[in-house]
């Protein structure tokens, strides 16, 4: 930096925390992605008191108990269309970024909290169970939305050097969120028969916060130069967040950016998927998504229970356990946004899979003997613990930030619309079919998990590259060898030049 400052040219300025961006990062991700958290687990604890519920209401209505197949129709319907609307609400991902703006789309998101948040809240006193399993799918539409618009927000108002650790703090509150939801769902708080309902509620209140708070912030530079043109505002933005006036630098990168793919235009989902030059980076995002939600995450939290109390802990004593596990993974996940800028994104990956793999190696090994070993249950509580830690350094955080990170402006919208539906219908698949396989395999089934973390753990080794510290650009010339593309910047056919140096002198080229 000092060698080019002596030639006269200006180089990027390493990026700094300010009050700006501190905040907006926490608001938005305390707004929308906590929300995530809070209503993945905010139905387990309180189920029983909310079957009843369903019970008595259609013993009311028609005079005779629910017969058990319905009522298992309906809890399923409770709980599965919460992902089925997060598939829906990443559908909507790349219209409402283009149309809206990423700030735009948070306020506008919502909606999708606060309607279905009253809708819960007054579904006892309104007698009707169907209000809540509607309810379930439009807040399912938030977190859609939520877990995709969040990391790009996010991503495009970091500076390069804090990508990855401000990237995982959406993730640390979908933790803190399903955390929070374990610590009010204990009996003698709010998961009983006269507070379920406020505890449904309570979604709305981060929304509200997100509402009043998030406006007086800035609209993602990146998006106001590159897909409105409105440079203007997105120097002013870019000055609010880096808390200084020198931002030629950086505006310098976006332009190059623009130039790059300007030929493209904005990609659909149909062009992306078509494009050579996105072939790698697009089954890499797709490959993580998937290993991400089939690696057993969601199967290992369904057998913690009874993992626990084979190992004696008593009934009335899980529900602490079970808190105890979570507070597990937000510190975890915690320490992930201090590691990931040392560490890099690719070795966070790999230690994630390889450490869920052999987690669910030795659980199936641990579950098959519990009963003829005494010993054996506390290995098995080691392992739920293990496979938490894991999951929550690597697997869980970092597809969000590499999606972000793998992908230019005008591509990202579309990046994510695909990144997020992968994800919430391979959420849904593991929801349908788990209880099949644990009937059928048992404890075996986590050797299916094993598989899919080790291949998952193998792709990464062979083709995810390290981002860490790199522009979005360099990033892409990165994908262009593997794609065997020529990267060009606009009309002039220029190809960008692959070494820091010479991105550097590109980007004078074009702002000089």
């Amino acid at each position: 930096m000092a060698e080019n400052e002596e030639l006269g040219k200006p180089a990027v300025r390493r990026g700094r925390l300010t009050v700006v961006l501190v905040l907006a990062t926490l608001i938005s991700a305390f707004g929308s992605s906590f929300q995530y958290g809070y209503n993945v687990a905010v139905i387990n604890s309180p189920s029983p008191f909310m079957q009843q519920f369903y019970n008595t209401t259609y013993m009311e209505r028609y005079g005779s108990p629910m017969e058990e197949n319905l009522l298992t129709l309906l809890w399923s319907l409770s709980v599965s269309m919460y992902p089925l609307g997060g598939f829906f609400g990443s559908l909507m991902v790349a219209p409402l970024v283009n149309k809206l703006g990423r700030k735009g789309t948070l306020l506008f998101n919502n909606i999708f909290s606060i309607v279905p948040a009253v809708m819960m809240g007054v579904s006892e006193i309104a007698k009707t169970y169907e209000i809540i399993i509607v309810a379930r799918f439009i807040v399912g539409i938030c977190a859609g939305l939520s877990s995709n618009v969040v990391p790009m927000y996010l991503g495009e108002l970091s500076p390069k050097n804090l990508r990855g650790a401000l990237g995982i703090i959406p993730q640390l509150f979908i933790t803190i969120g399903i955390l929070s939801a374990q610590v009010l769902g204990i009996r003698n708080i709010l998961g009983n028969s006269t507070g379920w309902t406020l505890m449904l509620g309570l979604t709305g209140i981060p929304a509200m916060i997100e509402l009043l708070l998030l406006p007086f912030f800035p609209e993602s530079p990146r998006y106001m130069l590159i897909q409105r043109g409105d440079e203007k505002t997105a120097k002013k933005a870019l000055q609010r967040l880096r808390g200084s006036s020198d931002v030629d630098a950086e505006l310098s990168e976006m332009r190059l950016e623009d130039q790059s793919e300007r030929a493209d235009g904005r990609l659909s989902v149909l062009s992306l998927l078509s494009q050579r030059s996105l072939r790698w980076q697009l089954v890499s995002i797709i490959a993580m998504n998937m290993g991400q939600q089939l690696s057993g995450v969601n199967a290992i939290y369904y057998y913690a229970d009874s993992i626990y109390a084979t190992a004696g802990v008593k009934q009335s004593d899980i529900q602490y356990v079970t808190v105890g596990t979570g507070a597990v993974n937000v510190f975890m996940t915690m320490a992930a946004v201090f590691i990931v800028e040392a560490w890099g994104r690719r070795l966070l990956l790999l230690c994630g899979f390889g450490i869920c793999c052999g987690a669910c190696v030795l659980l199936t090994v641990a579950l098959t003997f519990q009963e003829s070993v005494t010993w054996m249950p506390y290995i098995s509580i080691a392992c739920v613990i293990i496979y938490v830690i894991g999951h929550a350094i690597g697997p869980s955080p970092i597809p969000y930030v590499v999606t972000t990170e793998m992908f230019r402006q005008s591509a990202r919208p579309a990046a994510f619309m695909v990144a997020g539906s992968v994800h919430w219908l391979s959420n849904f698949t593991v929801g349908l079919i788990f209880p099949f396989l644990e009937r059928g395999l048992g404890s075996y089934s986590f050797i299916i998990f094993s598989f899919i973390c080790l291949v998952t753990l193998i792709y990464i080794w062979l083709v995810v590259p390290e981002t860490k510290n790199k522009t979005f650009l360099e990033i892409c010339q990165i994908f262009a060898k593997r794609n065997n593309v020529e990267i060009k910047l606009g009309d002039g056919d220029l190809p960008l030049k692959e070494s820091k140096e010479s991105l550097e002198d590109a980007v004078r080229v074009t702002a000089f």
